[in-house]
């Protein structure tokens, strides 16, 4: 378990996992990162820690390079556990650092391990010198804790961008000119679309911010540091935090005996007949997270589901919730779903998207079995309006 060099006396030493398939009810196929950085200077630093069962292979790396307890600095961009979870550990093997972090960093570290820890409270545009280095201190509330923050040293160029810019991919290479780029931008984007969309309107403020800066890398504290395709990476957030839309459509639905199945085909007609791109895509095989990656660029969103029981099917309930915790707003939404008596689903999906910031379109709503003359009702109706 090697430490890896990003420029001279600067090391990233965190932990890979592996395993990890399942991040908050997002799914994390190719695994992720928990990226720790150590800076060798007069005032040796440590910038965020990992998960706490990764303790012994990020101090394995750490050790590497110098002795754990001659750490003087600990530098806490955000308090969540996959960053802070080994800090009790990392304070005990460094008696002697001090933690500084912002002070909502501060208060979640209190309220998070109730430990009388040697604190430093920083704000805004405050600087820390190191030796030859410095740090400067940038504050990001909501993107995506009221605590976060970044760190920039401005001697090496180096972001150390915390959550932003993260991408959910455990690799033996560290650097982005290593690995695959679709891949990259493929993971960043679910990674945007499942955990830092809601704060858009903050992550501009953050580019704003962090455009005045000099920095040609950057080390987000998921998956792979970024050296050769920074200003792709920031070109990308500047488009998905405008929440800009494409000529696109998603149709997402789940069926019991085909009949929602079979208005979902017309519905995905329909938009392909006026020239949109489409994605069909059922509740059965589909991750509720990979359907949001693909809400990021859509222009309308259909939702479809029978009645069952007066209520709509549990896993379209379950993406709605989702949906709604994310508000991806700004959007057009259609409800449709076929019913045996009662029909309540429409309805009640039409007031979660609602409920989800979309502006809602007439929805479409069978009885039973829908024959063919209905479906050709529903693909006709719908290229009229769209």
């Amino acid at each position: 378990m090697e430490p890896v060099k990003l420029k001279e006396g600067v090391y990233w030493v965190g932990g890979i996992d592996w395993k990890l398939r399942n991040f908050h009810g997002y799914s994390t196929g190719r695994g992720s990162t928990y990226n720790a950085y150590l800076i060798i200077d007069e005032k040796i630093t440590l910038i965020d820690t990992v998960k706490e069962y990764l303790y012994d292979e990020m101090m394995e790396r750490i050790s590497k390079v110098i002795d754990p307890a001659k750490i003087d600095i600990v530098i806490s961009n955000h308090v969540e556990m996959d960053h802070s979870g080994s800090l009790p550990k990392v304070m005990q093997a460094c008696p002697s650092a001090r933690i500084y972090a912002s002070p909502n960093g501060v208060k979640g570290l209190k309220a998070h391990y109730r430990k009388a820890w040697d604190f430093t409270e920083v704000k805004a545009g405050d600087t820390l010198s190191l030796g030859k280095r410095s740090l400067a201190f940038l504050l990001t509330p909501m993107v995506h804790w009221p605590d976060n923050m970044v760190t920039y040293c401005p001697e090496e160029k180096i972001l150390f961008s915390n959550d932003s810019f993260g991408q959910h991919i455990a690799s033996s290479e560290r650097f982005d000119d290593e690995y695959p780029a679709d891949i990259i931008w493929e993971e960043a984007a679910k990674y945007y679309a499942n955990i830092v969309w809601p704060y858009s309107a903050q992550v501009r403020k953050e580019l704003e911010a962090a455009s005045a800066l000099d920095f040609e890398m950057i080390a987000p504290s998921h998956g792979l540091v970024l050296r050769s395709r920074v200003k792709e990476i920031a070109d990308l957030y500047q488009k998905w935090s405008s929440l800009e839309t494409s000529k696109k459509a998603v149709v997402v639905y789940d069926t019991m005996w085909k009949s929602t199945e079979k208005m979902a085909y017309a519905i995905a007609s329909a938009f392909e007949a006026k020239g949109y791109t489409v994605r069909l895509m059922s509740l059965q095989d589909n991750h509720i997270s990979d359907i949001m990656t693909e809400l990021l660029d859509t222009r309308i969103l259909c939702v479809g589901s029978p009645t069952l029981n007066n209520n709509m099917l549990p896993t379209v309930a379950a993406f709605l919730t989702y949906l709604k915790g994310l508000s991806p707003g700004g959007r057009e939404a259609l409800a449709f779903g076929s019913y045996g008596w009662g029909g309540q689903s429409v309805a009640l999906v039409e007031k979660e998207l609602e409920a989800a910031g979309m502006t809602l379109m007439d929805s479409f709503r069978i009885n039973y079995v829908p024959d063919e003359t209905q479906l050709k009702h529903i693909k006709e109706d719908l290229e009229e309006r769209i």
